[in-house]
């Protein structure tokens, strides 16, 4: 048998391998009416063998490659889904979450604006929420009050500025 056959005529595509397979599987002549089937390995004094086989032994051999080719993708599988860590996790959010320096400076300024409202005068922290937390506008809160439009605009103004002073 020449040692040096002609490795593209073997019609199956290259697979991968699991790493502690010590054989290599393929066929010359697949497409002709007299078809060879090899198996190839490194024997214990590290000289590759290649061997003529049988059809049957090379399709149960090819078999085996291809039910192990499915475990290494289920491992793979399995290895991607049990490294989903909270960093690998974070790092494909589409918006990263607040760490904890940023969460309770969020919450001390939140803290400092309630304070700073809790101060004004009661008709400018009334209109303040309404406009800004309840997503009111001038006009509805003026009907809601029977005033002006102008007088609410006036008012919340004033009440930005006193929370300006406020908070610096």
């Amino acid at each position: 048998m020449d040692k040096h056959y002609p490795k593209s005529s073997d019609p199956r595509p290259k697979r991968r391998r699991s790493k502690d397979n010590p054989y290599e599987i393929y066929s010359v002549g697949a497409h002709t009416d007299r078809p060879h089937y090899y198996i190839a390995f490194t024997d214990s004094t590290g000289v590759r063998q290649e061997l003529e086989i049988d059809k049957a032994l090379f399709d149960v051999l090819d078999r085996f490659e291809l039910d192990d080719l499915s475990f290494l993708n289920e491992v793979d599988n399995h290895y991607e889904r049990s490294e989903l860590t909270e960093a690998s996790i974070n790092a494909r959010a589409f918006e990263l979450p607040e760490t904890v320096e940023e969460t309770v400076m969020q919450r001390d300024e939140n803290e400092r604006l309630h304070m700073a409202i809790a101060m004004l005068p009661e008709k400018q922290r009334k209109r303040l929420t309404l406009y800004y937390f309840r997503g009111l506008t001038y006009a509805q809160i003026a009907d809601m009050e029977g005033c002006k439009y102008q007088t609410v605009q006036e008012s919340i103004c004033a009440g930005l500025k006193k929370l300006k002073k406020f908070l610096i």
